[in-house]
């Protein structure tokens, strides 16, 4: 593991732990640690780098034993996006090469419908946070159609396992799907 890496994890570790340590805490000081983090762009190993041609992949970097947090990378190829989705669970997204889109949205609980709330940009070295309690609906893309870019994912829980929604864009209809990870059995 990279010392680099190892600081993170050892922060994220303490924060996690602390006696009645609440989301906000966790959100505030997580993203300072993993600001920290994705500034420097030498401490993931080139196999967590890998794109598919057709799909972008979530490599599972860390998983705390307790599963108070996990660590993905998110390698997006080219053009690459998500559907609109949620995750359930307080995380943090940390730009570490190239760029993407993250278009927030909100959902009217009794109608469904999706209403588009904001767009940003994430470069190097920004960290974007999401919740239940602060937004937890987006859909996110790879800014470039001719390179690769990979962002940082820590969340509250070990999200390969976390039954999670996508929704459609037009109607709102939720569909349940665990996410799993790429270097990781299902």
């Amino acid at each position: 593991m990279h010392p680099r890496f190892e600081h993170f994890i050892q922060g994220m570790n303490e924060l996690t732990a602390r006696p009645a340590v609440g989301e906000a805490d966790i959100l505030r000081d997580g993203r300072i640690l993993l600001g920290e983090l994705v500034a420097q762009d030498d401490w993931l190993a080139p196999e967590y780098t890998q794109p598919h041609p057709q799909f972008y992949q979530q490599y599972l970097l860390y998983c705390c034993p307790q599963e108070r947090f996990s660590v993905v990378s998110f390698v997006w190829g080219p053009g690459q996006k998500t559907p609109i989705h949620d995750h359930t669970v307080w995380g943090l997204i940390g730009m570490l090469r190239g760029a993407e889109r993250s278009r927030s949205f909100d959902r009217d609980p009794d109608t469904g419908h999706m209403t588009e709330q904001d767009t940003q940009i994430l470069e190097p070295g920004v960290v974007e946070v999401v919740s239940p309690t602060v937004g937890d609906i987006h859909e996110v893309s790879n800014v470039y159609d001719d390179q690769v870019s990979i962002s940082i994912h820590v969340y509250g829980a070990d999200i390969g396992k976390v039954r999670r929604h996508v929704f459609d864009s037009q109607t709102g209809q939720a569909k349940e799907f665990v996410s799993g990870y790429a270097n990781r059995p299902a």
